[in-house]
């Protein structure tokens, strides 16, 4: 074809941000291109109730630098924020919705006492997880205060970037592998980027347990990964019991793969599968390839919502 579709992808860092132009189908994306920013130190300051970026005026300098080099057509861009941006929480509760507004309502009356901000200054969304025939419901609300999401917004605005999809990473690396993790019952999956440990487990294929928890300093401190995960599952466990997971999944930090696993495996008992982005991704070899591409994983999962 002379015109094809494709879709960009972003993901935003403390250190800088990433991009990748994808194509093809969603459930095999082809890597067309990609580019990578740094920010100086201090640029971006995570935090759940202020604006993040300290120096608008470098962030929109590096992204629309890098932007205008992966040569792309579309403006759109679908985004990819840090968990410690926001919060993401599971809610059980005891009936349906009876519209998408009463879910809003609902749900902000829930969180609103353990909520870090003011419950009438966020953004929110939340997706139905799983409803059982006695009426409740499981649900996944994810939480950003409005003056945070709205920088970044308009930050890219100002960069010459159209933002149309804002998710937070943990759910754009298991988007990427979401082929593969989906097929399986009964799940864990781990993941380690950016110094953040991402923790999910999944029953019937619905998600029952999430955690990001970050890991600070350099390298990855292989042994608090081991406690963290011990700790996820031990609470897992405890709140259902007798339940376990069959497979195990496992997205590790370029370097560390054999390590990370082996710590994962002690510490769930299940062997993990590597997950490979170049696995998932057609193309990639001539874009860097192999372990180049786990870097990318976040913006790859990120511009496949706009496939």
């Amino acid at each position: 074809m002379f015109f094809s579709r494709s879709a960009v992808g972003m993901e935003i860092t403390q250190n800088g941000v990433r991009l990748v132009a994808i194509g093809g189908k969603k459930s095999r994306p082809r890597l067309l291109a990609q580019e990578t920013a740094e920010f100086s130190s201090g640029t971006i300051r995570l935090a759940h109730r202020e604006p993040n970026v300290a120096d608008p005026a470098q962030f929109v300098r590096q992204v629309r630098e890098a932007y205008l080099k992966l040569l792309n057509r579309t403006d759109l861009v679908s985004v990819s924020l840090p968990d410690a941006c926001g919060r993401v929480t599971l809610l059980d509760l005891e009936t349906r919705f009876k519209s998408r507004d009463e879910g809003y309502d609902i749900i902000r009356w829930k969180l609103k006492k353990s909520l870090p901000f003011d419950i009438s200054d966020i953004h929110l969304d939340y997706q139905v997880l799983r409803e059982k025939e006695s009426g409740e419901i499981s649900v996944l609300a994810a939480i950003i205060a409005r003056q945070v999401v709205s920088q970044y917004e308009d930050l890219l605005v100002e960069a010459g970037l159209k933002p149309n999809r804002i998710d937070f990473t943990s759910f754009n690396l298991y988007r990427l592998f979401s082929p593969r993790i989906a097929m399986s019952e009964s799940c864990l999956f781990a993941a380690c980027h950016e110094n953040v440990l991402s923790i999910m487990v999944f029953h019937q294929g619905v998600l029952e347990f999430y955690r990001a928890k970050e890991m600070h300093g350099g390298e990855p401190d292989m042994n608090r990964i081991f406690m963290e995960t011990n700790s996820s599952l031990l609470f897992y466990r405890d709140k259902n019991p007798g339940r376990e997971f069959r497979e195990a999944f496992c997205l590790a930090p370029a370097g560390d793969g054999e390590l990370f696993r082996t710590v994962i495996a002690e510490a769930c008992g299940v062997e993990p599968f590597m997950l490979l982005p170049e696995t998932f991704v057609d193309g990639s070899g001539t874009v860097g390839g192999g372990a180049a591409l786990v870097p990318l994983a976040a913006a790859l999962g990120a511009a496949a919502r706009n496939l």
